[in-house]
């Protein structure tokens, strides 16, 4: 029995990145889209159709501060793209949903880079697309244990952090 190959973490880690970055880049320019922050389009991706979060479970599923969701949010609410209320009976609690101008701009973003990734990954051989395809599952349970450990990493740091002495 053959050993499995070494990953090479720095290597995947180098693509991975470039990678989403040229998709985004790609797409925007595909289906001429607004200049729509990698931040700001990662808050669409969160709040799909009929879906409505609070900035706090915005931050903890993305993984950013609040303050910068809610800088995030007030950008984003002043471009139409998200809208804010207050909770009914709880002034203090805000709900977020995405706008249906925000719904179409992210639709055609997806549909823009499911069509240029169809097209490259067309012009990849036989044996590449069988890989590639073979890889996608593998891909997501490595995203969702990195998002698992990023959860893990800040559940410590919260529980554990120094107190200051007085």
């Amino acid at each position: 029995m053959m050993d499995a190959p070494e990953i090479d973490p720095a290597r995947l880690a180098a693509v991975i990145s470039p990678l989403r970055r040229t998709l985004l880049s790609a797409a925007r320019a595909s289906a001429h889209l607004p200049e729509i922050p990698d931040a700001q389009v990662e808050i669409l991706r969160a709040l799909p159709r009929g879906v409505v979060r609070s900035p706090g479970e915005l931050a903890e599923s993305l993984g950013l501060g609040r303050s910068t969701v809610s800088n995030l949010l007030t950008a984003m609410q002043e471009r139409g793209l998200v809208l804010r209320r207050a909770v009914s009976g709880d002034g203090r609690r805000v709900e977020v949903t995405a706008t249906p101008k925000a719904l179409r701009l992210f639709e055609r973003f997806d549909d823009s880079s499911a069509a240029l990734i169809a097209a490259a990954s067309a012009e990849l051989n036989s044996d590449d697309r069988a890989a590639l395809a073979a890889a996608l599952p593998v891909l997501e349970r490595l995203r969702d244990a990195l998002d698992e450990q990023r959860r893990d990493t800040a559940s410590r740091i919260t529980t554990h952090s120094p107190r200051k002495e007085a």
